[in-house]
Parts: C-alpha cells; structure tokens; sequence
C-alpha cells in the first residue's frame, strides 16, 4: 500500500516572470486600460438608458415647437407700430371685460352630476382652475387698460397664487410623501423653463416674471418643512403625524419671522432691489397656504357635516337649527371678511402705505371668498368651463402677456389693425385688443403644452439615469404635473401666473418704467 505523504508532487514550478508579476506594482498601462473599460461601460449605460428614453423624440419634437413659440413672442415683442401702455388707462373697459368674461362663465356653468357621490369637495380641481382663471383675467386686463385703482385688490390675487403654492404642495407632500429627485425636477422645470427661455431669447431680466423665483422658492420652502415632518419620524417615532407635522410648520414660521424680520432680509438685495419688494410683499403667503393645508381636514370634515343632505331633518329639528344657522354664518362672516378687508385696508390709494400692511392682512379676503364660493352643496359641484381653461394656462399667459397681449415688456400696446392707436375709435382699439388676444391665449395655450411635454419627458429621463436605467425609471403623466393645484384630491400643485404691478428697479438701484 502507498503512502501519499512521501509521493512526491508533480505541480509545476511558478514560472518567474508570474512571480514577478505578483509581486511588483501595476504598470500605468494597465490603470490606463482599466479606466478606458470604466468609461466604456458607462457610454455603454448612457446608451442603453437613452435607447430605453421612451419620450426622447416627444422631447425633440417639443424642443423644435418652443423654437417657433420663442420667434413668435420675439416678433411680438418688437412688433413695429405700437403706442405706450400708459396712453391705454381705461377703467370702463376694464370693467366691461371683467363683465364680458363673468358671463362667458355663466354661459360655460358646468356642473358635476358625480358630485354627490363623492360627498362635498371643498375647493375641488376644477374649482381651483376656475379660481386661478378669473383672477388671471383681472390681471392681464389690469395690465393692459392701466387700471390703477385697483392696484389693492390685484395685490390680493397675487396672494393668493402663492397661497396656493403652500396650500397645495402641502397637501401633495402630506400625503404622498414623495420628497424624491425627480420630483424637485419636475416641479421646477414646470415652473422654471418657459419662463427663463423666455428671459433668455428676448434679452428679459427675470424680473419681469419675477414670480417664477417667488413660487419656485415657496415650492422648496413647503417640501422642506415637509420632509422635516417626515424625518421626525425617525427621531421621535411615538409623536403623532399631526403633532411632527405641527412642529415642522412652527419651525417654517420661526424662519420665516427670523428672515423676514431682521436685517437678514437684505441679502435679497444681493440679486436686486425688485426681488427685495416683491419677496417682502408676499413673504407669509406661502406659509399661511402650508396652515391652511395643515388644517384642511378640519375644514372638509365641517363641509360634509353642514352640507351633506344625509341628515334626518325632521327628526332631529334642533340639528336643522343648527346647520342652517352654520350655513347662513359661513355666508355672512365670508362676506363679512371681504368687506372688513376692504373698509379697514383695502381702500386705501397710497399704494406704498398698503403694500407693508399687505402681507398681515391678505388672508382676510381670500378666506372670505373661499367661503362663500363654498357655502353650499351646489357650489362646490358647478364650475365655469372657460374660466378653468384660463386657470390651466396661468403661467403661460402671464409670461407671454409682456410680448404679444402687450409688447416692448409690457410698456407698449401693439397696432396690428390700422387705426387702432390711441387717438382711433374704441370699437377698433377693442377689435385690435381682440385680435391680439386670440393669438396670446392660442400661443400661451401651446406653450403650456410644449412645457408639459418637456417636463415629463426630461422626469422621465432623469428616472431613468437615478435608477441606472429602465428598471424602476420614474413615470410621470402631464395632468399630474401640472401647474394647478390639486385640492380635494392632490396631484400636483405647483406653479400658478401672478402680475406685475409695481416699480420696477434694477440691481443698481435705478428705477426702472413702473409696471
């Protein structure tokens, strides 16, 4: 029998030159090598994942329509024959049309027959839409026809939208928590791209849509204040959501106060002066919509109580007492509220005593509103169908308003029919107004799609280089990135179309034509 210990083995030798190789350090052409694959892989990934870019050619398509919008609103613009914008104050027109558009409303009432099944909507989608659409149409003609007077009151609306902003990120943040990439760019490629294309193309300081920082800002601040709600979970896992959302939003306000309260705030002047007032004019709006979406819940669970009709009236007469007596003090105190705002506030004509008050007391009218516009079942279920679609093009339309509504930024009226300068006969002035209007709205109106196409396309392929390719890429869907606000049921609000409509001044200090 052979023993194995003592048979010899006949592995072979390592070779020298192996043994040389393992020991002595990598030659540079071997890193080189290895770097050369490492960048091959990765051209070979970025060409898998733009091969797997289901809206590349949407993208491209898109691209090529905001290059034809851009010449049209460069011509606009620079349109040859026009007149100053301050020969054009017409506060009678300026109502008729205000009035003209109220009845086109009416016309276009739709109501919702499924509104009953789903029970009260308070401040629904399409209500929403139809707010933002009226109050665009205020400001578009408060531009055109120099309607000073109402300076005040365009202040309100300007609020508003950015009450929105807080409002209804808020509730989308809330609830969907979903604080990711591709979120933050879809939201501000929403806001952002048209407006600084625009800027960009035709020579426009951004101050002149000076709500795009404003919004983009309150987008940030209310998914912020979010997230610190949701990374308090975390730290204190046995506090309620309510409670850590609560101790978010005091932190939001405490900033906010620290910011705009102390000289702290002039570090707005570091981009300009304008900036500087128009943060400052609104500088609780965003804030106060985060609160309000804090306590919407409250808010629908009194609307479904005091206007649902399945209560047993008869039965319970002292409960009829009371929703009706609820009902009939939401309609008062709505009204109330308005007429307070105005009576205390609201009528006063030095606009540079009002703008410090503004911020402090803005809530009081727009609070008023929301509850008469809801204070009944019947209200909250119709909407008017042409002020929805107006209410969805907001941003478009408040950016293209400065170039083909109105020209030279917005410091002159276009002649486009002949005799319609400032000395013609109104019903021409008025056909030339139209004229030009319906070539604004047509455009704004392909702009926001052009700008819906591009933002889902580019979310889409931002999904895709995060997730490292088509597996797990984020889908998105151009209603649900829209710049409206979801309300009822958040989708995704976001960007909303304000007005300009004080002096503008340049970093400089110098004063720029008033606005």
């Amino acid at each position: 029998m052979i023993d194995h210990r003592f048979v010899p083995s006949f592995d072979p030798p390592t070779p020298t030159v192996q043994l040389l190789h393992l020991h002595m350090p990598r030659d540079q052409g071997d890193d080189d090598s290895q770097q050369k694959n490492k960048t091959n892989n990765r051209r070979m990934n970025l060409q898998l994942i733009f091969k797997s870019w289901k809206g590349s050619k949407e993208f491209g398509l898109a691209q090529a329509q905001v290059t034809l919008i851009l010449a049209l609103a460069w011509l606009g613009n620079n349109f040859p024959k026009s007149y100053p914008r301050n020969d054009n104050h017409n506060m009678f027109m300026f109502y008729v049309m205000n009035a003209a558009f109220v009845v086109a409303g009416l016309v276009t009432l739709h109501h919702d027959a499924q509104g009953s099944s789903r029970g009260v909507q308070l401040l629904s989608r399409p209500q929403t839409e139809e707010w933002k659409g009226w109050m665009q149409w205020a400001f578009i003609m408060y531009h055109y026809y120099r309607a000073y007077s109402v300076y005040n009151e365009i202040r309100v609306f300007v609020s508003a939208y950015v009450w929105m902003t807080g409002f209804g990120n808020f509730l989308y943040f809330d609830k969907k928590q979903d604080f990711t990439f591709e979120r933050a760019v879809s939201m501000w490629l929403r806001i952002n791209y048209f407006p600084l294309l625009l800027s960009f193309f035709l020579g426009v300081k951004l101050e002149l849509y000076y709500v795009v920082p404003l919004h983009t800002a309150g987008f940030f601040i209310t998914m912020i204040t979010c997230y610190v709600a949701k990374k308090l979970e975390s730290v204190k896992p046995t506090w309620s959501h309510d409670y850590r959302t609560a101790i978010a939003i005091a932190a939001c306000g405490v900033a906010h106060v620290v910011f705009y309260e102390t000289s702290a705030v002039n570090f707005l002047k570091v981009f300009s002066d304008e900036y500087f007032f128009r943060f400052q004019s609104d500088k609780y709006s965003a804030f106060v919509g985060i609160m309000s979406g804090f306590f919407w819940d409250k808010f629908k669970t009194y609307m479904k109580w005091a206007f649902n009709d399945d209560h047993d009236h008869e039965a319970d007469p002292a409960l009829h007492q009371k929703i009706t007596a609820s009902r009939w003090a939401q309609r008062v105190g709505g009204v109330g509220l308005m007429a307070a705002w105005y009576l205390l506030f609201g009528h006063i004509q030095d606009k540079y005593t009002y703008n410090p008050i503004h911020p402090f007391v803005f809530w009081m009218p727009i609070a008023g509103w929301l509850m008469v516009r809801n204070s009944s079942k019947w209200l909250t279920e119709v909407h008017c169908g042409v002020m929805e679609f107006f209410g969805r093009i907001t941003l478009e339309t408040y950016v293209l308003q400065f170039h083909l509504f109105m020209c030279r930024d917005v410091q002159h009226i276009p002649i486009v029919i002949p005799g319609s300068g400032p000395d013609g006969p109104l019903f021409l002035r008025t056909l030339n107004m139209l004229f030009c209007g319906c070539i604004f709205v047509g455009t704004a109106w392909w702009a926001r799609r052009v700008t819906v196409s591009t933002q889902t396309t580019v979310t889409e392929l931002v999904g895709l280089l995060m997730n490292g390719g088509p597996i797990g890429a984020s889908s998105t869907n151009g209603d649900d990135h829209d710049e409206g606000v979801a309300l009822t049921k958040p989708t995704s609000p976001g960007a909303a179309s304000l007005n300009n409509d004080a002096p503008t001044i340049d970093s400089s200090g110098k004063k720029m034509q008033e606005v």
